[in-house]
Order: structure tokens, then C-alpha cells, then sequence
């Protein structure tokens, strides 16, 4: 797989996940290019970067031994925030040779102009320019990555996106723009191109991942794995979890008096009285937690229906930071999905 495109409901971390995907594929020696294409500038806020510019810079070295995994080799990701302005005058230079020509309809509105009135030429430009470093190769013939990783828009936008090129291959039926449009389409219809899908296990971004997949496979383009984020451990066992919702109350008091909560030096009585504010809210979380993982049960089965590799990251407490960032991509590989 050469070029991966990473999408989600928003919120469910897929710009993070896009990041830790190409870490992962980076270690044992390979070199991974990280594209962002919503000039959010996530990517540098992950990375704790200056905002990336309209060029390919080295942000990361990794090894396994950093992913907290047994290798060999230090692989470089490379990352890129890909800008419509200088993407079209890069295009026209390329198909059209209009050199400092192109640089004048910059400044006279004509890129942004190009790019609003149009929004597919937009989406063109940025697809394209991932599907062409992803076959780029150097002055020796190898390619100058192993990988690509796109972090794309959120699912409900996808299929635009990453159709567009069919449509506008329709619209010009021939000419560098015609050409340029079903390249890109072959890239992405082709069996390098791996879509993964970002989810939580909650019902509306399981949802969106069902009805993404429908989308994906509808429009005959490749779908890879569902990478589920923020998973959170049970922290009951499947028997408490059937049970958390019983009449408990007196089990609970005297579990509580005999771990020592009431005191040890005052009466059967005294102590029992003493933890008695402690159980409606230990046991209303109880029922909450078994609720949790009763719902998240059912989202695995949903998600189970799309018979593809599943992959789970776990929730990090403290909020992804830069170890954080590299814990993600040790599961990641460790699970299979680089």
C-alpha cells in the first residue's frame, strides 16, 4: 500500500491517527511524506512545529525501539500542508509553462478566484498532488517515499472529494486537465490506495462509518481498515457488568465496611451507617459504566458487519502530546495496520 487516506467523523481524532499512521509506517528505515490538506495546521500542532509551509520538511525520525518495539532501522516523516494557491501555479507552470505569467494572475486575484468559483478545481490540485508524490521517483528510478499518508476531510465531505477527478475528467474530455484528472483516478481506484476510516464507539461516528464504507464502495474506490480511537478499558467484568444493574446495595455497604471505608474502631452499626452517603453515587457509576460497555458492544458489532481489519487505540488520559503521539504509532504497528 502506497497511499493512504485517513478520514472520520470530526472529533474523532483523524488527523492525530493520520500522524501516528505515518510513524508507524516510517519505522524500520522507510520514509513517509504526511499530508494535510484543510489548512488547519494540525500537523505542526502535533508535532509541536512551526506552520508547515508549501514544501516537504523532515518532522520526525522514528525507530521501533521509539514505538517501544524490537528493530532495526531509523525511518523520516515528512510533512506537507498543501496550499490550492500554490498548487494551481504549480500546475500551470507544469501542463501550461506559464512560468512568470502565473505568478502575475496571483496578483491579480485570479488563483483565489480559480479556486472559489471552482471548488472541484481545488479538490483536484490537492488530490493530485498527493497521488503524485506517491509516484514520485528520484534521480536513481526508486521512489522518494514508501508511503504517502493524506489526512482528507471528514467522511461526510470524502466522496466529493476524492471523486472529483472523475467528474472533472467528464467535463474536459481532453487536454493535460482531462489527463491529469483520470491519473489521479487511477491512483486512487488502484489497489496502492487504502481509504481508512476514524470512529469512536459511539452511535453516531459508527454510523458515519457504515454509511462512509456504503460510499466508498459505491464509487469503487479502496477502503482499507477502521482505526477505533479513544477506546477506554472495562473497568468492570462482564459478570458485574450484568449485575450493576440489581438491587446491590447491601452487598456493596458491606464490601465498603469490610475494605475498612467506615472506620475499624466503632460498631457493626456505626460503620455501616458511615458509608451510606457512598452508595447511590458508586452505584449509579456502576450502572453508567455497565451502560458504556454494554453500547460499545454493540458498536463492535456494527462495525464487525463491515468484515474489515479493525484496529484500537486506546484513550491516552492526559491528552495526545508527543509520546503520545508515538504510543498510538507502537499500537498501530503492533496491531498490523503499518
Amino acid at each position: 500500500m502506497r497511499l493512504h487516506v485517513v478520514s472520520g467523523k470530526g472529533g474523532t481524532g483523524k488527523t492525530t491517527l493520520a500522524a501516528a499512521l505515518a510513524l508507524a509506517l516510517a519505522a524500520e528505515g522507510r520514509r513517509t511524506l504526511l499530508i494535510e490538506v484543510e489548512g488547519r495546521q494540525g500537523i505542526a500542532e502535533l508535532f509541536g512545529s512551526t506552520a508547515l509551509p508549501y514544501e516537504e520538511r523532515k518532522i520526525a525520525t522514528v525507530s521501533p525501539t521509539k514505538l517501544g518495539l524490537p528493530g532495526r532501522g531509523t525511518g523520516e516523516v515528512f510533512a506537507l500542508a498543501i496550499d490550492p494557491e500554490q498548487a494551481l501555479l504549480e500546475y500551470l507552470d507544469m501542463f501550461y509553462k506559464l512560468g512568470r505569467a502565473g505568478k502575475a494572475l496571483q496578483k491579480v486575484g485570479f488563483v483565489d478566484f480559480a479556486t472559489t468559483i471552482a471548488p472541484g478545481v481545488r479538490d483536484v490540485l490537492l488530490t493530485g498532488k498527493a497521488c503524485e508524490a506517491a509516484r514520485r521517483k528520484g534521480p536513481d528510478g526508486r521512489l522518494v517515499y514508501d508511503a504517502v499518508v493524506m489526512d482528507a476531510p471528514p467522511t461526510g465531505r470524502l466522496i466529493r472529494f476524492l471523486n472529483v477527478n472523475s467528474e472533472v475528467a467528464g467535463l474536459a474530455r481532453f487536454g493535460p486537465i482531462h489527463s491529469q484528472a483520470q491519473a489521479v483516478m487511477r491512483v486512487l481506484k488502484s489497489p496502492q490506495t487504502a481509504v481508512h476510516l476514524v470512529t469512536l464507539l459511539e452511535e453516531m461516528p459508527v454510523q458515519e462509518t457504515v454509511d462512509g464504507f456504503t460510499e466508498l464502495r459505491e464509487a469503487g474506490l479502496p477502503v482499507g481498515g477502521v482505526l477505533v480511537n479513544m477506546v477506554r478499558p472495562p473497568v468492570l467484568d462482564a459478570a458485574a457488568v450484568a449485575a450493576a444493574h440489581g438491587d446491590h446495595r447491601e452487598e456493596v455497604a458491606l464490601a465498603l465496611v469490610e475494605a475498612g471505608l467506615g472506620g475499624r474502631s466503632r460498631s457493626a452499626a456505626t460503620r455501616r451507617a458511615a458509608v451510606e452517603p457512598l452508595l447511590d453515587p458508586l452505584l449509579a457509576q456502576a450502572r453508567e459504566h455497565s451502560e458504556r460497555v454494554t453500547l460499545e458492544h454493540e458498536q463492535r458489532a456494527d462495525l464487525g458487519t463491515l468484515l474489515l481489519p479493525t484496529y484500537e487505540l486506546p484513550l491516552l488520559s492526559g491528552g495526545v502530546d508527543l509520546g503520545g503521539l508515538y504510543r498510538l504509532a507502537g499500537e498501530l504497528k503492533r496491531q498490523g495496520a503499518a
